[in-house]
């Protein structure tokens, strides 16, 4: 049953039958097979087929969503018989949000000091996307904004209040000012995060708010990209604070508040919903709660002091 309920998982993150099935690593008539066996014992046709893949009908829908419950289920079983045997192993799936990808060293290196044994993979994606990567279980756990778009079933750590910052050179657009705001923020040449990403979709919000209309002259999916930009000193570019001092600032570029309004974001780390927690997610958990405690007592915290701190004597 396992295996099959895989299948309806692996069609739904792929919306085609040769793909699901390459994902599963069978052949496309053992996945279809297996799908129609899940029909004729529950009696009712869980996808609409035709010259390709048609969606799920509804009853598919909510065969899908016991699907992920017990596949997730029995994952997380296995894993925990694992580490019981042989302490944490295997790997972690993360996805962030870029504006918080680099922010992931500050958990993962103090988890590593602690469980050696597992390795980590991490991907940037939008915060849409991570959430579909959690619902779909290909990913263990997430990185992305809390109280901005809605999150669906997941458990959430707060990890900091995301902060705006004009970054430009020192003789740039207001690259004089102790602060500035969102309507002077408007008037200038920005490079800014694409459409798809939720922190473009805020900066335009703000900057719509006050007046302005967004029309950047750069548009890039990563903020390396954006920060290897502004550090030319001929870029502005609108970043989160922890952000910019974690890239590191140069003598000639200056982040500079956005005042007028004051905006914070809750950015934090997301996971299923599910109880209980695989042994992974929960590690991963605490070390969340311990880098709350630590941003809000002392800002960025340096990963190499908490991977010691939370080494094995």
């Amino acid at each position: 049953m396992i295996d099959k309920l895989e299948f309806i998982i692996a069609l739904a993150r792929e919306r085609h039958f040769g793909r699901a099935a390459e994902a599963c690593g069978v052949s496309q008539p053992t996945l279809s097979s297996g799908i129609k066996q899940l029909e004729d014992s529950f009696g009712v046709l869980l996808v609409n087929r035709g010259s390709r893949f048609g969606g799920f009908t509804p009853e598919g829908e909510r065969v899908l969503d016991w699907a992920r419950r017990i596949v997730g289920d029995a994952r997380a079983m296995r894993q925990e018989i694992e580490a019981l045997r042989f302490g944490l192993t295997g790997e972690l799936r993360i996805a962030a949000i870029p504006t918080a990808l680099a922010m992931t060293a500050m958990l993962t290196t103090p988890y590593r000091a602690k469980h050696p044994d597992v390795r980590f993979s991490i991907v940037s994606r939008t915060s849409t996307d991570v959430l579909r990567l959690l619902e779909n279980l290909e990913v263990d756990a997430g990185l992305t904004y809390l109280d901005n778009e809605p999150l669906g079933r997941v458990n959430a750590v707060p990890l900091y209040p995301e902060e705006y910052r004009l970054l430009t050179a020192r003789d740039g657009p207001l690259g004089e000012r102790q602060r500035v705001t969102w309507s002077e923020v408007g008037k200038i040449p920005l490079c800014l995060l694409t459409p798809d990403m939720q922190n473009r979709r805020i900066i335009d919000g703000l900057l719509r708010a006050a007046g302005g209309e967004p029309s950047p002259t750069l548009e890039s999916n990563s903020m390396i990209v954006l920060f290897a930009h502004v550090r030319t000193g001929k870029w502005s570019s609108i970043m989160p604070a922890k952000l910019a001092e974690t890239l590191g600032l140069t003598d000639s570029v200056r982040a500079i508040p956005i005042v007028e309004p004051s905006v914070t974001h809750a950015v934090g780390l997301v996971v299923p919903h599910r109880e209980p927690m695989t042994p992974l997610v929960s590690a991963l958990v605490a070390e969340a709660r311990d880098l709350a405690i630590a941003l809000a007592a002392d800002g960025v915290p340096d990963a190499k002091k908490r991977g010691r701190a939370g080494a094995r004597p």
